[in-house]
């Protein structure tokens, strides 16, 4: 009888707990509705959202994967926004406590143990709203100098002269200084040559600047520098600065060797010597290579 009395109150034990349950979710079946109708309705903001910030970013941004991760995010946070206001209607405050606690925790120890990685993510952010770097310039930095090829949200990647690769860490980029040969057209190009001493100062200044001048035309108030600048050990050294059109550091390259074929042209018909160190040997005092007697 006792073990009957003690199963039948189990029953009813468990009636009433179901029936209890029941009448619960009967009371909050309309907080329960409207919240599935609120996370749906995130779901399609974050979608649309998304689109409408692809737009946005396409004519700022060259960068493709810098472009889909930023998208991506702006997603995620509106639908987290949603799930936390539909948890906020089923009046879940302790476990929307717990799901912030625990999310911050797991942040913390997230954002520790990819410090690194974090800090070249956000300088891909940075760098890909910079307009002083785009895809396709010229650059030289951290003893690299090569065309841009990629931004990605961990690196650039660079093509040097040699067709090879080099991938550089973002924060590099950021926290070091860097020269962007595309970012103006035209640029000073600086050569250095000398000439005899005996030759004529002024018509070699002439000559040079003629001649630089037929080849590469200056626009503007652009104009052909020429400065003698010290008395060298076999010849008076001079330097001549003109303005070239160029993007890439090949382009100085090809304007250099130009110019040093043409003045050396113009030196040559012209009877201008340039000069290279002579190194004299004098035989003068002769040593006596007989024998002594």
């Amino acid at each position: 009888m006792e073990e009957e009395f003690n199963l039948k109150e189990s029953l009813e034990g468990i009636t009433a707990k179901m029936i209890s349950w029941l009448d619960s979710i009967i009371l909050n079946l309309p907080n329960f509705l409207l919240a599935i109708v609120t996370f749906i309705v995130f779901i399609f903001v974050a979608k649309y959202a998304g689109q409408l910030l692809n737009r946005l970013l396409s004519h700022r941004v060259k960068q493709d994967s810098i472009r889909h991760i930023t998208v991506k995010v702006t997603k995620i946070v509106v639908i987290l926004i949603g799930f936390f206001i539909a948890l906020g209607i089923l009046d879940l405050n302790k476990i929307l406590t717990s799901v912030l606690a625990g999310a911050g925790v797991i942040g913390l120890a997230i954002g520790l143990a990819l410090q690194g990685t974090l800090n070249n993510t956000f300088s891909g952010i940075i760098l890909s709203f910079l307009p002083q770097l785009q895809i396709g310039d010229w650059i030289e930095t951290n003893d690299y100098a090569g065309e841009v090829t990629e931004i990605s949200l961990r690196n650039i990647v660079i093509k040097q002269s040699d067709n090879n690769y080099v991938i550089i860490p973002n924060s590099k980029i950021v926290e070091l200084p860097f020269k962007n040969f595309s970012r103006t057209k035209r640029s000073r190009v600086m050569l250095n040559c000398g000439v005899a001493y005996s030759s004529n100062l002024e018509r070699v200044k002439e000559m040079t600047i003629e001649t630089i001048s037929e080849h590469f035309p200056a626009r503007g108030n652009e104009e052909v520098e020429f400065m003698f600048t010290e008395f060298g050990d076999s010849s008076i050294n001079f330097v001549v600065r003109f303005w070239i059109d160029a993007t890439k550091n090949k382009d100085f390259l090809i304007a250099k060797d130009i110019a040093i074929i043409e003045i050396k042209k113009t030196f040559d018909k012209n009877g201008i010597n340039i000069p290279f160190p002579i190194r004299t040997i004098d035989f003068s005092n002769t040593l006596n290579m007989k024998k002594p007697e």
